[in-house]
């Protein structure tokens, strides 16, 4: 890989920098148990944005930043409020397929699909020729167009589309990032691609394998209400009438209705010869719904940095405050998602990194300034972080790096952790100093193809070119885990993820939160003090969008 002089300077400049020195004393366990308890606690009812629990919760947020010295990064205000649209579908509503017997099908809410509308309206009727599209990719990186026949293919219909990405091949080891996840597998990409098509709607297929988790995850994350950023009449933004998700059952059923061979049309999606496949079907629903609008804000603050020249530049932390709000009762009959670990324990992590920050000696105060960014919505779509980039209150060519906490470890102590993104960049030098002078190890992602990248609120800064990374922590614990820790480690994708149990335990392990805060706190003092500023490599897909916003 061709990588420029600058980037030579980078690594020169972090070996420059001054000794290694670790912050993990300066944190307090007690304090970080603390807040991951109360932003997690019932009386918040699971941080849904513009419940009146998730009020609550900001306010306490930015009470505890005040607390920790940090001051209000929008003015006067610790808040950027964003205009959303809430859409919760009636569950008796019912997705009706038609055509090819005299007898239409009828799938129930929850247990055969789930669906919203994109329209931002309270009740929309929609119908359709169902067309199987494949993946639903265009992409001519990988020389790929699920799109490539007549519009009237698409346009105005019902898409049923595959989720994740065309398998690689022995021929083609390296097609759609091989066994990584990219962009165009992500459910996002599937339904703006087709909404920019002049689609009515799409039908995701899910499958566990393709998503990466189960109908549960599908049925309580996609199922109860759901939000998007406010449109404005001038907004010419497209949008689908009807976003769904099916099981595989359910699409197995259509597709037999269509008398199709469904294996067949899933192996040749696979090939460049796909074309779109009309069923011969007619989707149709009524989707009843309650539309709510309201405000949810992004909660910001800001520690201004100790070099005069190089203040009004910013190292941006990001943490989502969000969760799932209040949804179906789980076996204990318990309907708030409190997320503990998703991501009450982020939020605690970086205001305790802003607090160690402000108790620093000035000699090791950070040269930028530090920039704390609490975004609403993450697990709508990243709304708060799209809106924060599209509207930003500090400017994007000034930021220098950004470092995101979604989920902290605390299970047990880790001899290793990865950063996902630290490749793409010129941040990676300075991620493996910091695993140096800890003595972990510093991995790679151990699961690309669950597509974790593309999943939190850094994205939306890489797409506008901001060199970022999304901390994880490890996964080799030492001592090794037992007990409860274990128990909910090894489960937590299949039974705690997006579910009602994600919530605080006595059990959890303080001090392996303040391990993985301190290596958060570490990245981003050395992006701080840096005389160069990171950049996207030249090779890499945010690299155009990079140069864009520095204008070079």
């Amino acid at each position: 890989m061709k990588r420029s002089f600058s980037v030579i300077l980078v690594i020169l400049s972090v070996a420059l920098l001054a000794p290694a020195q670790n912050f993990e004393s300066r944190f307090s366990e007690t304090k970080i148990r603390e807040r991951v308890k109360r932003i997690s606690a019932d009386e918040f009812e699971g941080r849904g944005p513009g419940s009146p629990g998730s009020v609550k919760a900001a306010d306490y947020i930015a009470a505890e930043m005040r607390a920790a010295g940090i001051k209000p990064g929008n003015g006067s205000s610790y808040f950027q409020n964003v205009k959303l649209v809430g859409i919760r579908v009636d569950p008796a509503t019912q997705l009706v397929v038609s055509g090819r017997r005299p007898e239409a099908q009828k799938f129930a809410f929850g247990d055969d699909f789930v669906a919203t509308t994109g329209a931002q309206k309270a009740n929309v009727s929609v119908s359709g020729e169902l067309v199987f599209m494949g993946y639903g990719i265009e992409s001519s990186l990988y020389n790929w167009n699920d799109y490539s026949g007549p519009a009237e293919d698409y346009k105005g219909k019902i898409l049923m589309i595959m989720v994740n990405d065309p398998p690689a091949t022995a021929d083609e080891p390296d097609l759609f990032g091989g066994k990584a996840l990219t962009y165009y597998g992500r459910w996002t990409y599937k339904y703006e691609e087709a909404a920019r098509r002049g689609a009515a709607g799409v039908i995701l297929i899910h499958t566990t394998e393709s998503a990466g988790y189960g109908w549960n995850v599908v049925r309580t994350s996609f199922g109860g209400p759901r939000s998007e950023i406010a449109r404005d009449a001038n907004d010419k933004t497209p949008y689908l009438d009807l976003m769904s998700w099916v099981t595989d059952d359910t699409a197995k059923a259509i597709m037999k209705q269509a008398g199709v061979d469904f294996e067949g049309l899933r192996a040749k999606a696979a090939t460049r010869q796909f074309r779109p496949v009309k069923t011969g079907l007619e989707v149709k629903i009524d989707l009843k719904a309650e539309k709510t609008e309201f405000e949810s804000p992004n909660i910001v603050g800001v520690i201004e940095g100790s070099d005069r020249k190089m203040r009004d530049e910013y190292v941006l932390y990001t943490a989502h405050w969000d969760h799932l709000g209040i949804g179906e009762p789980d076996a204990a009959g318990d309907r708030i998602y409190n997320g503990a670990y998703d991501n009450a324990s982020g939020v605690a992590a970086v205001i305790g990194i802003g607090e160690v920050i402000n108790r620093l000696p000035r000699a090791q105060r950070p040269k930028r300034s530090v920039y704390f960014f609490f975004p609403t919505a993450e697990e709508q779509g990243l709304l708060g972080a799209e809106y924060f980039a599209q509207n930003p209150l500090i400017p994007l060519n000034k930021i220098a790096g950004n470092v995101n906490i979604d989920g902290v470890n605390f299970f047990g102590r880790t001899v290793n952790f990865s950063a996902l993104g630290s490749e793409r960049s010129s941040l990676g030098p300075i991620v493996e100093e910091v695993a140096r002078e800890r003595k972990l190890r510093l991995d790679g992602d151990n699961r690309p193809e669950q597509g974790f990248f593309f999943r939190s609120d850094h994205f939306p800064f890489a797409k506008v070119g901001v060199p970022a990374v999304s901390l994880r922590h490890g996964d080799e614990f030492a001592p090794p885990l037992k007990g409860e820790a274990l128990s909910f480690f090894s489960n937590y994708n299949a039974r705690h993820y997006h579910q009602p149990s994600d919530q605080y335990y006595d059990w959890w392990d303080a001090s392996a939160m303040v391990q993985n805060a301190e290596i958060g706190l570490a990245i981003g003092l050395k992006i701080a003090n840096a005389p160069v500023w990171p950049r996207y490599y030249d090779t890499d897909e945010f690299a155009a969008a990079d140069k864009k916003r520095m204008g070079k």
